[in-house]
């Protein structure tokens, strides 16, 4: 049997999972695609904007007809119409004219400005007096402006955003290849875990928390989990349980038996199985150090702390990557939502290690001031402490105490 490898840094281990491939991709409608990642680039099929449009509204103008216009010396524009809203105006603007035009509208022949509302007044009917002038090309977007014919609009493994989205119905677009959706399957094990349900616990028993806690975080990076139930302290039924899971999901999350008790069997239950490439058993961090990692197959699996507490952060600070990973999802900050604060409390630590400290935020006490982050009391077996938790401070493993007023930054809950 191989033997796991030895204790990991984070760096190490996030390198580590780095190195899985992307699941494969699928068309889908673009009013369906908006938080998938684009599998290929998309480049604008044409300049745009197609034509000179006007950015405000206004008058259609030449703007060689108002260089001399001022407060002394007010020039008047015969106003010949307007431009149809969602068409284009049949004549030309001649010297001395004028042509009503709305935003967005199609610039007149003969028009190279558009003069805005505000800065015109009304000298007679049918008739505007300018009291100042306006340079060529003001106001308007000329075609190709905002991009040109080829340029790529959107990267590849971009998660979708509705900016995108609308960018690309406006060119037209209405289906996207994007990543599939990872399959995650999800398997609690523990001989005193039981389901969610309203009935009263057995002496000795647990509900199952992970399961829901994951499934969550799973949806919210984009994955489809794959519930898996829960399996027994028994290695025969686990193996069997993993490897019914693995087989139809493109990764597995285990809560729980990853750490080297007696009744942890996880390791000797996954490393059993053939074609199995142990990565890490442990990393150096806290909460959450016996975390394991094995490749079967170009899948992953990770096992994952029964503690729900110490799964988050794992989930957060490993699992969250990964999964962008799989997504095949461009590398980006997979803490998006940061917040500077100072302690308001004093927080200690054992060094030698990273820790995640959750903590609860509080506003300013006076305007311009720091928001205030207070450590949430409980470990990584009081559920409790996360839930009233705003996000997570990290102590890196050479501090081992963080002073009130010391400046941090919260990692904030998605």
């Amino acid at each position: 049997m191989k033997e796991i490898l030895t204790l990991r840094s984070p760096a190490e281990a996030l390198e580590l999972l780095a190195g899985f491939a992307p699941v494969g991709t699928e068309r889908v409608a673009l009013v369906e695609a908006d938080g998938r990642v684009l599998a290929a680039a998309l480049a604008a099929p044409c300049d745009w904007p197609l034509w000179t449009r006007s950015m405000m509204d206004g008058y259609a103008v030449r703007a060689r007809d108002l260089a001399a216009a001022g407060p002394a010396h007010p020039v008047r524009l015969a106003v010949r119409g307007a431009v149809p809203m969602g068409d284009s105006f049949a004549g030309e603007v001649g010297a001395g004219e004028a042509v009503a035009i709305t935003t967005g509208g199609k610039l007149p022949a003969g028009a190279d400005a558009v003069l805005v509302v505000e800065d015109a007044r009304q000298a007679w009917p049918g008739a505007i007096e300018v009291l100042g002038d306006v340079g060529p090309g003001a106001n308007v977007i000329r075609p190709g402006e905002d991009f040109r014919c080829g340029e790529e609009l959107v990267p590849a493994g971009r998660r979708l955003r509705p900016q995108d989205l609308g960018l690309l119905a406006g060119l037209g677009v209405l289906e996207v290849e994007v990543r599939r959706r990872p399959r995650v399957g999800l398997l609690s094990t523990g001989d005193e875990v039981v389901p969610p349900g309203p009935a009263e616990l057995p002496p000795g028993k647990i509900r199952d928390l992970n399961q829901t806690v994951l499934a969550a975080q799973l949806r919210r990076a984009g994955a489809e989990p794959v519930p898996g139930g829960i399996a027994p302290d028994r290695e025969e039924a686990l193996r069997a349980a993993i490897e019914a899971l693995w087989e139809r999901s493109d990764a597995v999350l285990v809560s729980g038996g990853s750490s080297v008790g007696t009744h942890d069997l996880v390791e000797r239950a996954v490393t059993s199985l053939p074609g199995v490439e142990p990565l890490f058993h442990g990393i150096n961090v806290r909460p959450g150090k016996p975390t394991l990692c094995v490749r079967r197959g170009g899948r992953p699996l990770v096992g994952m702390p029964g503690h729900p507490v110490s799964s988050m952060v794992i989930f957060d600070v490993f699992v969250r990557p990964l999964l962008q990973r799989l997504c095949g999802e461009a590398p980006r900050d997979p803490w998006p939502a940061r917040r500077r604060a100072v302690m308001a409390a004093a927080c200690r630590k054992t060094p030698g290690r990273d820790e995640y400290v959750r903590v609860a935020l509080a506003p300013p006490a006076a305007p311009g001031g720091p928001w205030r982050a207070t450590p949430v009391p409980g470990g990584s077996s009081a559920f409790s402490c996360v839930v009233r938790a705003d996000g997570l401070v990290l102590v890196p493993e050479t501090v081992d105490r963080l002073a009130a007023g010391d400046e941090v930054e919260v990692l904030l809950y998605l």
